[in-house]
């Protein structure tokens, strides 16, 4: 994630990618393992995002200093149960 963005923006750049990556099957390019690596990438850094944006979000109810917040590991928020 890019210092610069704000989480719903890294979000939204990430959603875009995803979907545009995703996209139509038929428009795939030859190089489909790359695109699924970075899918499975982008997947990743979603979930990191959303557990960011949760952990923020839940800091700031309970009164206390959303900028505590960190990005967890991967490996930590892929574990998440939906």
């Amino acid at each position: 994630m890019r210092t610069d963005e704000s989480v719903p923006d890294v979000i939204r750049r990430l959603v875009g990618e995803e979907h545009s990556l995703r996209g139509n099957p038929a428009e795939r390019t030859r190089d489909q393992a790359a695109q699924l690596q970075r899918l499975r990438a982008v997947e990743v850094e979603l979930d990191q995002c959303w557990d960011l944006l949760r952990q923020r979000r839940a800091l700031r109810t309970a009164g206390g200093d959303p900028d505590v917040a960190a990005v967890r590991p991967a490996n930590q928020v892929e574990r998440y149960l939906q």
